[in-house]
């Protein structure tokens, strides 16, 4: 099958880029955004800078600040209200993964109704909704770039899994001086989270030439700085380094899809309140050592792509290289286990057949070089766990 390869129309790249989003908006034509946040970006300054540039350009606009962590319908929901209230003509997201797809929500909700879960994977959306401009403050998601977005359901604790067109932001604003005061956790979260969507773009079975280039990139972006951005916040050049590598991770793996990892983290993010970076972190190492075998030669490009395995290397030795980075990058930045993040035995234990069925349905796993039943996937959850 020919990839069709989906990405934002315009991409504002490098330090200062916040500075272009008056002009981009005029751009593309749109004059009156409904503004989605959260509570720490709306009171730290970064979106005061927004703001001012938008009056500075007179530019009407107003702001939706209840992003959460893990966007939910509840939010999604009001934001979609607020949205039918107002005579706006598109939405600018600014904040991590979380605001961007609140924003991506909000659009998919106001423009074909019903509840969201209508919309989740493997199910279409009929009907594109308002333009959206997403300027990420994280080097983590990609979402500024992605054709998906990922929201718990309230009623159900179901991370659901939203895929298509209509996800797409319309413009991307990616400013790595937004990151600058990313804390440590964040930083080191949203970092294994970017390298895991390279990784997982390059041996997914839908992984393509474009896809490839974009993946082995951030690859090498990531491995390279991610030690570095968290030890040193204000140092520039690896901040830079982290947030081109999780952009182009974003648009590797929109194109590629994820793959198991994904699969078993949105239950375990849904259940137990764990941040989508760091349960892709718990689980990395674990799912990788058990996809090996069906790709051995893709995951040695990996740990060559990453600059701990050298091209005369055998693809044996580049993958056991690969996976002892990926536990010691897991201790180099303090990754807890399930367990030693406080997730309960016998609850986790319990949940454990349903976490296996939502990952199945989700679709991820189908993409792996090395595709789990429900049992197989029941005891990579316990050895993680572990």
């Amino acid at each position: 099958m020919v990839p069709i390869i989906t990405t934002p129309r315009l991409i504002a790249v490098g330090g200062g880029a916040l500075a272009e989003l008056p002009a981009m908006l005029e751009h593309l034509g749109l004059a009156k955004p409904l503004i989605v946040t959260d509570p720490y970006i709306r009171d730290c300054g970064i979106l005061d800078r927004a703001m001012a540039l938008l009056d500075q350009a007179r530019i009407r606009r107003q702001v939706f600040a209840d992003t959460v962590p893990d966007p939910t319908t509840a939010v999604i929901e009001t934001g979609t209200r607020i949205l039918a209230d107002g005579n706006f003509d598109s939405l600018v997201a600014v904040g991590g993964g979380s605001s961007i797809d609140t924003a991506k929500g909000i659009s998919v909700l106001a423009a074909n109704g019903g509840k969201l879960r209508d919309y989740k994977v493997p199910n279409a959306i009929p009907k594109a909704g308002l333009p959206i401009v997403a300027i990420p403050t994280t080097a983590g998601t990609g979402s500024e770039v992605t054709r998906f977005t990922v929201v718990t359901d309230t009623e159900t604790d179901e991370k659901m899994l939203i895929a298509g067109l209509a996800c797409c932001p319309l413009a991307a604003i990616v400013d790595y001086e937004l990151t600058l005061s990313m804390p440590y956790r964040l930083t080191a979260d949203t970092g294994i989270d970017s390298l895991t969507h390279a990784i997982e773009a390059y041996v997914s079975r839908r992984a393509n030439p474009y896809t490839d280039g974009l993946a082995k990139n951030a690859m090498g972006l990531i491995a390279r700085n991610i030690r570095t951005a968290c030890a040193e916040p204000l140092n520039r050049q690896a901040r830079e380094a982290m947030m081109l590598g999780a952009t182009t991770a974003g648009m590797a793996f929109s194109n590629a899809s994820v793959a198991l990892v994904h699969g078993m983290s949105r239950p375990i993010g849904a259940f137990f309140h764990v941040p989508h970076g760091l349960s892709n972190a718990m689980l990395l190492p674990e799912i990788t050592a058990f996809s090996v075998p069906a790709a051995l030669d893709r995951y040695a490009d990996c740990a060559r792509a990453m600059g701990i395995a050298d091209d005369s290397e055998g693809s044996q030795g580049a993958v056991a290289r690969l996976l002892d980075e990926l536990r010691r990058l897991n201790r180099d930045l303090k990754v807890p286990s399930p367990r030693q993040y406080g997730i309960e035995t016998g609850r986790y234990e319990e949940l454990l057949p349903v976490m296996a069925s939502q990952a199945l349905a989700s679709g991820s796993p189908a993409n792996n070089p090395r595709v789990p039943n429900a049992d197989e996937i029941i005891e990579l959850y316990r050895r993680v766990y572990a």
